[in-house]
């Protein structure tokens, strides 16, 4: 049997290493591409892989994505949270495949999945069976309209959660019980943001639902991580750059940086 066509993955952290594999159960060689390395330098073992998997974290995707060579740039598969469109057609990429990931992977911890993880584009059927290879659920998206809900869910999800939990900290279950008004809040203003970053209006009776999901699957998830701060700050300045008001998570802000001048 010949061997099958390479997966070069940018990234190899815990996401990285759950799809690396995947991946190879299904008979793929990997080529990693690990921190200080550039995508090109993949290019001597990897000329023509079958995916190019850019698994790093947001705030490195898009210095990854301007130096990819032209010869992965049709075969990108990308799955970070806080992703939209907007996100790769800046670079002129077209038609990746996306995986919105609701499974996490911690270090020295069982995968937990909340919910069926989703993909799309050219190669969601080679993404799925390497999440299938993980024994965790997938869905095959039939739309870019399912898949840009499916992002914003995602971000919904990821964003309310983390933003409301620098107050708050403690759990899913304590933020939604003890204080609701201030998630709702959140929550609100997270969809109005995302709203203005797609450039039209949403379903938000169905993304609340597919977030009441999110929250009921994993109760006890920590509200909040050492990122959340990064992704508050990425918030504020979409939303000063689009003309959102968002008050409450300005408030959020304000208490970040007086908690850093008490520092």
């Amino acid at each position: 049997m010949a061997q099958r066509a390479p997966i070069v993955i940018v990234g190899i952290g815990e996401l990285g290493s759950a799809f690396a594999r995947g991946f190879l159960r299904l008979g793929h060689p990997i080529v990693p591409v690990v921190r200080g390395m550039a995508p090109a330098e993949a290019l001597a073992a990897a000329p023509s892989p079958e995916l190019v998997l850019v698994a790093v974290a947001e705030d490195a995707l898009h210095p990854v994505l301007s130096s990819l060579p032209p010869a992965y740039r049709q075969r990108v598969a990308l799955l970070q949270n806080e992703l939209l469109p907007r996100d790769w057609e800046r670079h002129a990429i077209e038609d990746p495949t996306v995986i919105v990931v609701w499974f996490e992977k911690k270090a020295n911890r069982p995968v937990h999945s909340l919910l069926p993880s989703a993909v799309f584009g050219p190669g969601a059927e080679l993404a799925a069976r390497a999440i299938e290879e993980n024994s965790l659920p997938v869905r095959r998206l039939a739309s870019r309209e399912e898949l840009l809900l499916e992002l914003v869910a995602k971000n919904l999800y990821i964003l309310s959660i983390n933003l409301a939990g620098l107050r708050t900290g403690g759990t899913v279950r304590e933020l939604r019980a003890q204080h609701a008004d201030l998630f709702r809040a959140v929550t609100r203003e997270v969809l109005e943001l995302q709203e203005a970053l797609v450039g039209s209006a949403l379903p938000r009776e169905h993304l609340e639902k597919r977030l009441e999901a999110a929250l009921d699957a994993d109760p006890d998830h920590v509200a909040t991580g050492r990122t959340a701060p990064a992704r508050l700050q990425r918030a504020l300045d979409h939303a000063r750059r689009l003309g959102v008001r968002v008050p409450t998570l300005e408030s959020l802000g304000a208490d970040a940086s007086l908690a850093g001048a008490r520092r």
